[in-house]
């Protein structure tokens, strides 16, 4: 099976690359490495199932390249996903999410792969708006982008729709929560466990946005790579999820649907970071960088996910936090 992985040598993107090499599958990764890293693929560079093609969406040139093998399914990872970016530099966040995305629809849509498109869960709703407490954000949440960054994930999801309405492009949407792990970067404002786990190595203060009473769903990221191919890969996430626009089965040109991933637990970002601070390092609350895009409650219902894929997440926090400072701790001893 061909496979297109963008933004495969990013955080997220390497591993579901190794995970689709592990099952046998060609995998061509497209990306310009302006996030991700070609050292985060490294462990795979001897594997002749493995093409990386350098370059960016927005050149015709390259997506040619990329796509020489007609791939049967897209993962579609590649985004800016900075919020703070999308911000101060909003343009370039709708070049890359939104310019991006309906380029490589457009260079897919004859060949009609399953196109698999990454979302983020913050295109929602704030929950205390909809929803009661210990109930989780299903596919049915409503959408209500806070910042630029949602809002071009979002119109790109809504591009993706089309193209399965439109042109019988067979589509899935995901929206997996705080996903956390090896290879994330403690440099970007999202990788909050890994920014903590390296201030502690590093004998630093934990500073915590706000109050810190926000919660968070975190889902580690092997658990959120074997989401991902297993929408791909399974013959039923192309009927599964809730279908948006309304409509039913038989007045749909191809199967389009929506899965959200979380681990089903929230927890405070203090309480986050007092248990990762022990009694190394202390706790510091600072002003926020853009509390106005600020999501105070994030706790996901993996229902449909667990239906349609069988899938459910098999590392807990508790494990995912050792497997991350291990990975950090070895890296910083390289």
């Amino acid at each position: 099976m061909n496979v297109l992985v963008t933004g495969g040598g990013g955080f997220i993107g390497r591993w579901v690359v190794g995970k689709l090499l592990s099952m046998g599958c060609q995998v061509t990764v497209l990306d310009n490495f302006s996030s991700g890293s070609p050292k985060n693929l490294y462990e795979y560079r001897h594997n002749p199932a493995l093409n990386i093609v350098c370059g960016d969406l927005l050149s015709d040139k390259i997506l040619r390249r990329a796509l020489l093998l007609k791939p049967d399914i897209v993962f579609h990872l590649a985004a800016r996903i900075n919020v703070q970016h999308s911000i101060d530099q909003p343009r370039d966040t709708f070049n890359t999410d939104v310019l991006g995305t309906f380029r490589l629809l457009e260079a897919v849509r004859p060949m009609r792969p399953h196109f698999v498109m990454v979302s983020t869960c913050m295109v929602f709703a704030p929950m205390d708006e909809v929803v009661g407490a210990g109930i989780g954000i299903s596919e049915a949440h409503p959408v209500k982008p806070a910042s630029p960054y949602a809002g071009a994930k979002l119109a790109a999801e809504h591009l993706v729709e089309s193209y399965a309405r439109t042109y019988g492009l067979p589509a899935t949407i995901l929206r997996p929560f705080n996903t956390y792990g090896p290879f994330q970067r403690i440099d970007g404002e999202g990788g909050v466990i890994a920014i903590f786990l390296d201030r502690v190595m590093h004998h630093q203060n934990l500073l915590v946005y706000g109050d810190g009473l926000q919660t968070r769903d975190f889902l580690y990221v092997e658990d959120c790579a074997d989401f991902i191919v297993r929408a791909g890969l399974s013959p039923a996430s192309a009927h599964a999820g809730a279908r948006i626009g309304g409509g039913d089965a038989s007045s749909d040109r191809a199967p389009f649907s929506l899965l959200v991933g979380g681990s089903g637990i929230e927890i405070r970002i203090i309480d986050l970071a007092c248990i990762i601070a022990g009694n190394a390092v202390a706790v510091e609350n600072v002003a926020h960088i853009h509390p106005q895009s600020e999501i105070k409650r994030l706790l996901c219902d993996s229902a449909k996910a667990r239906a349609f894929l069988g899938w459910q997440p098999q590392v807990s926090l508790t494990e995912g936090i050792e497997r991350t400072r291990i990975w950090l701790r070895e890296r910083m001893n390289e």
